[in-house]
């Protein structure tokens, strides 16, 4: 790990020679809110940002993304032959990544990056993508990344942190991704004291007081959490929106449509989620996930114990807490963990039965 120290003054400077040898990407505002977006010759990115309402996710797994194009007409020589589309994999950087999305992008690459089994597109657009972190001092009240494994300095998934400083910036680098960035930026001032960034870095974790257990929820039986009776509760309110789903940076699940128009068509693979009824229903017509309380239920036991029994490395959940703000109707994730976590279905037996 190196530290640097780059001057706001030629934080401009370094952008413009980023530039020529990659395609930037940063926050930017939009009405109320922020998001990320391809960045102009000589824009900068709005780093004045708590976090933006999706995550960067979408860079490496777009919402809609057109994979295969084939051609119906007979005169056409490659007709009914499925060709792939062209992706840009050239370099590219995404700069003011909060350290929760970026350890978001470790556990969805857990799925589509196995040994038995690599996303190609995935795949490629990170291997092309430099992750560029602005450490988070400032977090919300729903932020609770500190209990999930991460935090708000978090370096898990970047190649670069940057500290903002009154007039400058202090960059670690990670990774040699890292390094080689800083160079074609420009950035190469050494910083030998790190005092500063650990002073802060625990300031920032003290303002995180919104936390969820979770150190039970390995030994908790499958059968005994799925058959709770608390999932009605849960699911009264649900509207089935998705929200909580397109939020989530960890979210991976993803549909395959085929559209034809005229004799031109294409394969597209668009975000899908378990929340919309139709998301399990059989060529048959029967839906094994019929009912709302089944598909909530199906929501929070793959984040909070499919996952933990599959992979071992905690929930898959980095604590941003975009669904809690962004749930229309007020359903917490933190609430519901907690709740699977103490769970004891004995109790719960002898309560019922007094």
């Amino acid at each position: 790990m190196t530290l640097v120290k780059i001057d706001k003054k030629q934080w401009a400077q370094g952008l413009e020679a980023l530039q020529k040898a990659y395609r930037l990407f940063g926050p930017a505002q939009e009405k109320d809110y922020y998001s990320f977006k391809s960045l102009d010759t000589g824009e900068q990115p709005d780093l004045g940002f708590t976090n933006s309402r999706l995550s960067p996710k979408a860079l490496l797994f777009p919402q809609s993304d057109t994979i295969i194009e084939f051609s119906l007409d007979e005169n056409d020589e490659d007709h009914h032959i499925m060709k792939p589309v062209e992706k840009d994999n050239s370099p590219q950087a995404v700069l003011g990544v909060r350290p929760c999305d970026a350890k978001a992008v470790t556990l969805v690459n857990l799925n589509f990056d196995t040994p038995e089994y690599q996303d190609p597109y995935w795949v490629k657009a990170l291997e092309a993508t430099t992750f560029v972190g602005l450490a988070c001092d400032e977090p919300r009240s729903t932020c609770f990344c500190t209990s999930t494994g991460c935090g708000p300095y978090n370096e898990e998934g970047l190649d670069v942190l940057l500290i903002d400083g009154e007039d400058h910036f202090l960059a670690k680098l990670l990774t040699d991704k890292g390094q080689a960035l800083a160079e074609a930026a420009g950035w190469n001032t050494p910083v030998g004291d790190a005092a500063e960034i650990e002073s802060r870095k625990e300031a920032a974790e003290a303002k995180i007081t919104s936390a969820v257990e979770m150190d039970n929820l390995k030994n908790q039986d499958l059968m005994e959490l799925h058959n709770a009776s608390f999932w009605e509760d849960i699911a009264f309110a649900c509207l089935n929106c998705g929200t909580c789903t397109y939020t989530c940076p960890t979210c991976w699940c993803f549909d395959l449509q085929d559209e034809v128009h005229g004799k031109s068509g294409t394969r597209m693979k668009n975000w899908d989620s378990c929340m919309f009824p139709l998301f399990t229903v059989h060529t048959t017509g029967h839906n094994p996930r019929g009912t709302k309380t089944q598909r909530v239920r199906q929501r929070f036991m793959h984040k909070l114990k499919y996952f933990v029994d599959k992979y071992d490395t905690g929930i898959m959940c980095v604590g941003c807490g975009r669904c809690v703000s962004q749930c229309p109707v007020n359903i917490d994730i933190r609430k519901v963990c907690n709740l699977m976590n103490s769970y004891n279905a004995a109790e719960v037996a002898c309560a019922v039965n007094e």
